[in-house]
């Protein structure tokens, strides 16, 4: 055992430069990426890892979360005119000139798309009225959503200062929040974007980095791209396939596309979406009081391998009846928890009385409120 685990990283680094990785080793996707992630997007279901709270430097996939500010900052019509600071801005560019003005929304397009840094630097300005404003609100952000291994110092990804990590888990946290976002999801999901240029007689045309989306891989649906010296290949992608919503992050990944897309099949040949609860009437109830009158908001989805259906319970936690009139009762009366072979996967608010409303499991509303309050023992709906 201990010479086959001396062996073996130096095997697949000689696969590596070969240009020939077996795609699975032991069931499991072989990646190159030192940190990597496979992630359900629904569920929040951490299907592959390799190092995900590994602290890494991130490069450009750091602009997920300048992108994501910038459209909840609500100023996406507004037209922003071009610092003297944010041209010369160093590394890949969207070469804007001193002086240009363009829609925040543009720049956002130019920022995903073609990683313009001039772009980053352009939107910081504008969103946070200053580098150091911006910054302020990436760690708010991070905080917020629960990246609690990460730190931004710029906007861009540069490799400026040590302080600024984050690791596959936490951009994969970052991603699954970001793609609640319709307007967000759009356009990580564009190929060609145009924009008008102020200056000149032509129209900027901006095609996608991301080749997973423009020619590898049919089911992907978005994602950000990332180099610098120091980080190396940096990348995250989503992909979409019967119904089934994945994030991919690798960090340090000199095989980055292949990484991506062996995981995706892996996952979509070995998992289905199974509905556990479903939204409506709870009709497994033995206390009589309840009987007919329990009922969930929002149903239960998870990713699951067929020999793991049976490995599925649900218990139902509910307040004890002790009241004499009906209309003592709260809304609130328990909780539905999921257990996946012992270990609990998720968690339902359930409502007394009849269903009103009825929420799709991928609502932002719905699921990421569940999901973190759950975590800290706090009924919801």
């Amino acid at each position: 055992m201990r010479f086959l685990n001396r062996v073996l990283p130096l095997l697949l680094i000689c696969l590596l430069c070969t240009g020939v990785l077996p795609e699975k080793v032991n069931g499991e996707p072989v990646v190159s990426a030192k940190s990597a992630i496979l992630m359900d997007q629904d569920s929040g279901r951490v299907i592959f890892e390799q190092n995900i709270h590994e602290i890494s430097r991130i490069a450009s996939i750091t602009k997920i979360m300048t992108a994501l500010l910038a459209i909840e900052s609500g100023k996406m019509n507004k037209t922003v005119k071009i610092s003297d600071d944010a041209v010369g801005t160093e590394g890949s560019s969207l070469f804007l000139k001193h002086g240009e003005k363009m829609k925040l929304e543009d720049l956002v397009y130019g920022l995903m798309l073609r990683s313009g840094n001039d772009a980053a630097a352009a939107i910081a300005e504008e969103v946070g009225g200053s580098p150091e404003g911006f910054v302020f609100l990436m760690n708010k952000k991070a905080e917020e959503i629960g990246m609690t291994n990460s730190h931004f110092t710029n906007p861009h990804g540069l490799d400026n200062t040590k302080d600024h990590f984050s690791t596959a888990y936490d951009m994969a946290l970052l991603t699954r929040y970001a793609m609640h976002n319709n307007e967000y999801k759009k356009i990580a999901g564009t190929k060609v974007h145009r924009a008008p240029n102020s200056m000149e007689n032509w129209d900027y045309k901006w095609t996608n980095k991301n080749r997973l989306l423009t020619s590898l891989y049919k089911y992907s649906t978005g994602g950000k791209t990332g180099y610098t010296k120091l980080a190396k290949r940096t990348l995250v992608s989503t992909a979409t396939k019967d119904n089934m919503n994945l994030i991919a992050v690798t960090l340090n990944g000199p095989d980055d596309w292949n990484d991506h897309i062996n995981m995706f099949e892996s996952t979509f040949t070995s998992y289905h979406q199974e509905e556990i609860l479903s939204a409506g009437e709870v009709k497994k109830v033995r206390i009589k009081q309840y009987k007919n009158n329990l009922y969930l908001k929002t149903k239960f989805v998870y990713p699951l391998m067929k020999d793991e259906e049976d490995k599925v319970k649900i218990d139902y936690l509910l307040l004890k009846p002790h009241w004499k009139d009906e209309r003592d009762i709260p809304e609130v009366v328990g909780k539905a928890v999921i257990f996946l072979d012992g270990k609990e996967i998720g968690r339902r608010t359930v409502f007394y009385g009849k269903p009103k409303e009825v929420m799709s499991s991928t609502s932002l509303g719905a699921v990421w409120k569940e999901m973190f309050l759950s975590v800290l023992g706090i009924n919801n709906g």
